[in-house]
């Protein structure tokens, strides 16, 4: 059985070697939150760019992507509020209650049970439906072998629904990664003899050189090796579900979220480690600093997607790019709105 996972998986083999290594023999660094204009120095940002960011314009930097499978955006954006104010807001729904492509969403409790995704549902008109009871390994949905055999296994039921079967799923994927991290996502069946690992584009978001990589080394060493590692102290933890129109269909997202707060700034850390379809993957850094009169977010983000790679990827890749980015701003100026109606 051929899979797009072995090249990958042997060059993460190396780099965790070389992490163990340098993790047993080096002392760890504080954390400390950079300062703004540090961050403006190191992604080269001039004045120009500075001056549009105070007229509450968005500035975008350049992040470097792994390869044709992963689509970046970097940007910049100031907000009229605290940082503080802006954690409490993504800690509440993950911006859910901002975002225009949002079905529905919330916070998973460490306790949680089955009940969790009550208010989770496929689109009302009958078409999802039937198209998951009758999927079958594809680039349609994000399944595993195993959950196309379940499905197909349930399907045959009159009495079992298709959003159930699906809650089946997210439950199934939330309780593996809880008690493995990425050892326990499962792969995604493309047939034709193809599996695509979420879990090696996740090691290789939580490998590559991001914004605050050195500034915080052990937060992103508890995210790499997450569970198995204890978290740094002030480590605020959560899990959170969310329904999202994506290409127009509505897709389960379940999203894992580190932040750290303390009075120089805020950081978000989250991986959305199961996507329903369309994308693989997704690793957002938010860091948020005080500045002038609020807050300057410097954000970065990586989506992984084998839909762009093979032919004529270059193309696709620079289409995806592009929108990809364009949603991350939507959502950044939805925020910056938010905080502006309220006078800060």
């Amino acid at each position: 059985m051929s899979k797009k996972i072995n090249t990958k998986q042997q060059i993460n083999g190396i780099k965790l070697l070389l992490c163990l290594s340098i993790g047993l023999f080096c002392s760890l660094v504080s954390a400390q939150m950079p300062n703004p204009q540090i961050l403006f120095n190191q992604l080269g940002i001039n004045q120009e760019d500075i001056n549009r960011l105070n007229q509450e314009d968005v500035v975008l930097f350049n992040v470097e992507s792994s390869g044709e499978t992963e689509l970046t955006a970097g940007i910049i954006i100031y907000v009229l509020a605290s940082p503080a104010q802006i954690s409490a807001l993504i800690k509440q729904d993950g911006l859910t209650s901002l975002d225009t492509q949002a079905i529905s969403g919330e916070l998973i409790p460490l306790k949680a049970n089955l009940d969790i995704f009550e208010n989770f549902s496929l689109r009302s008109a009958g078409i999802d439906e039937a198209d998951f009871l009758t999927a079958i390994p594809s680039d349609q949905y994000n399944f595993s072998t195993e959950e196309f055999k379940l499905i197909k296994s349930q399907s045959s039921k009159q009495s079992v629904k298709a959003v159930d079967i699906y809650k089946q799923i997210l439950w199934q994927r939330l309780q593996s990664y809880r008690k493995y991290g990425l050892k326990g996502i499962a792969l995604y069946d493309r047939g034709l003899n193809t599996l695509v690992s979420p879990s090696v584009d996740l090691q290789t978001a939580a490998q590559e050189h991001d914004l605050v990589t050195d500034y915080f080394p052990e937060l992103f060493n508890a995210w790499y090796y997450y569970p198995n590692t204890v978290l740094p102290a002030g480590v605020e933890e959560s899990y959170t579900w969310s329904n999202r129109l994506v290409q127009n269909r509505p897709t389960a997202i379940l999203t894992h979220r580190f932040i750290v707060s303390d009075a120089q700034g805020e950081l978000i850390l989250a991986r959305q480690f199961y996507a329903g379809h369309s994308f693989n993957t997704n690793q957002l850094t938010m860091i948020c600093l005080p500045y002038k009169k609020g807050t300057v977010i410097f954000y970065t983000n990586r989506n992984f997607t084998d839909q762009v790679s093979g032919f004529g990827s270059t193309l696709k890749h620079f289409i995806g790019d592009n929108f990809a980015r364009n949603q991350v701003v939507e959502l950044l100026k939805a925020l910056q709105q938010h905080f502006k109606s309220k006078g800060g």
